[in-house]
């Protein structure tokens, strides 16, 4: 293996992938942003879900929004919790009610009308994603969805869907961490920039 041009190749994909963004996704994520902005101007809260990589995707982007992620903007905790940090809960609820029920059992209990769910699949297709999906919407919840490929089952059973342009799931997680950051700064800018 020519380990120099494979990390040559693997940056131009991932280059190239992000290029390819700004092409297919800025509208849907001046949305996503506009979503969240609109929700947290109304006293609601994000409820993140995913699964491996994606999982801790949640658990970043959740970050960023309670502590900060522009450090010239001084401004209060946003609400966001990711629903995959609690060991006890998934591992009770995989057992008792079925993996494929864990984040939908969640958004059962901590999600209200006028929330927004962030559901990340690469896929598009997990099911344990899908239904939580189901359940936002019961409850009167947004969804957002960050997905890959074709977008998957999800990308028509959401209020806002970002699908990166690309099949390799290392550049779809690539694209959605880049595309979180920018939705976490333009929120933070929207909501207490220029204060």
């Amino acid at each position: 293996m020519d380990k120099q041009k494979f990390i040559s190749d693997s940056l131009t994909e991932s280059s190239d992938t992000k290029l390819k963004i700004i092409e297919t996704c800025t509208g849907d994520i001046e949305k996503a942003a506009d979503l969240l902005v609109d929700a947290y101007k109304n006293g609601k809260k994000l409820l993140l879900c995913g699964n491996g990589g994606s999982a801790a995707d949640c658990q970043h982007i959740a970050t960023e929004l309670m502590i900060r992620l522009s450090h010239h903007i001084q401004r209060p905790a946003l609400p966001a919790i990711a629903l995959t940090t609690d060991t006890s809960n998934l591992t009770a609820g995989g057992n008792d009610i079925g993996y494929e029920n864990v984040f939908a059992r969640n958004v059962e209990g901590l999600g209200n009308s006028g929330d927004v769910l962030l559901a990340i699949s690469t896929s598009g297709n997990s099911l344990n994603v899908i239904k939580a999906v189901e359940t936002a919407h019961s409850k009167g919840m947004k969804v957002i969805a960050f997905l890959g490929g074709s977008g998957g089952k999800l990308k028509s059973r959401v209020d806002v869907s970002i699908v990166i342009p690309s099949a390799n799931t290392q550049r779809i997680q690539e694209g959605h961490i880049t595309v979180a950051h920018i939705i976490c700064e333009l929120t933070e800018e929207e909501l207490y920039g220029n204060k």
